[in-house]
């Protein structure tokens, strides 16, 4: 069996001068050709990284090779973080597909994407030729509604109301945070706020969203950032499509992050993957068993 390869990657930004974006490509099989060969993309959440939650462990175990890296401006990236710059996040997205396109000849067939991943992802999808050739994406706590009210109410779980002073005596707030095991500090303004409000519209997914890709949806029932009902709507406007499919995945139990459920995440997509490469997937709901029940096939 040939050996397994990981390759960190320092990939030029094209629209970001002195910017590079940095991921970890995984190989099932280094020494084979890669022209032609599908790749997933497992893309991070808001201060999140490449290794970050399951992202690693998934990375690992897929049987197709995968690719991770940090959003510009956080962890090993370039370039500034900014709350309200998910239009930067994809863009960083497109630099990563062409770079992998163009240098190893990868076919992008599967996306994975974590809270603002998730967001990204699904854009991507809806709006680029390479995205609506797929055959699989994996939306984990992603955010459908996308009002002040929901984002400031998820600004409260993290620090309660302190942000709220911040805003009014200085006009940001500084959010301390950890991330790779280490102490950052980045500021958020009001205007970030608008910025998701009024310029990231998800309801695209509703009538953009491609016939023929097969969507699951992972999402804890004890989310505090991110309320499942988003999830919900997500399964309402992707459930109707033909032949692309969608299943919901509730973790009872289980929060934003999926602590202590994190080998949950991965066992829940690679079993999902696999049947769909079997062509058994069927559109519905995947509800965890009771742990003396027998594990329910999809």
């Amino acid at each position: 069996m040939a050996s397994t390869l990981s390759t960190k990657l320092h990939i030029p930004h094209t629209k970001e001068p002195n910017c590079s974006i940095v991921g970890v490509l995984e190989q099932i099989s280094p020494s084979s050709d890669s022209k032609g060969r599908k790749l997933a993309l497992i893309l991070h959440g808001t201060m999140g990284h490449k290794d970050y939650l399951y992202q690693k462990r998934l990375a690992s175990k897929l049987p197709l090779d995968s690719f991770r890296f940090d959003f510009r401006g956080n962890h090993e990236s370039g370039g500034t973080w900014r709350e309200g710059a998910l239009e930067e996040d994809l863009v960083d997205l497109l630099v990563v597909v062409d770079y992998l396109k163009v240098t190893y000849g990868y076919v992008i067939d599967l996306v994975v994407g974590h809270s603002r991943g998730s967001l990204v992802g699904l854009r991507w999808v809806c709006t680029t030729e390479e995205g609506r050739n797929i055959s699989g994406l994996v939306n984990v706590s992603g955010r459908y509604r996308m009002s002040v009210g929901n984002l400031q109410k998820a600004l409260d779980t993290i620090d309660g109301k302190i942000w709220k002073a911040s805003f009014d005596e200085y006009g940001y707030y500084e959010w301390n945070v950890r991330v790779a095991k280490k102490q950052v500090t980045v500021k958020l303004f009001p205007e970030d706020f608008d910025e998701l409000v009024y310029n990231w519209d998800t309801s695209l997914v509703w009538d953009q969203f491609p016939q023929t890709l097969h969507v699951l949806t992972v999402h804890g029932l004890a989310d505090m950032t991110v309320p499942p009902y988003d999830a919900l709507i997500y399964t309402r406007a992707l459930s109707n499509r033909t032949p692309g499919t969608h299943v919901l995945n509730f973790m009872e139990d289980t929060d934003h992050i999926f602590t202590g459920r994190k080998d949950k995440v991965v066992e829940t997509i690679l079993v999902w993957w696999a049947t769909k490469e079997r062509g058994d997937l069927k559109t519905g709901v995947w509800v965890e068993p009771e742990h003396n029940s027998p594990k329910p096939k999809l």
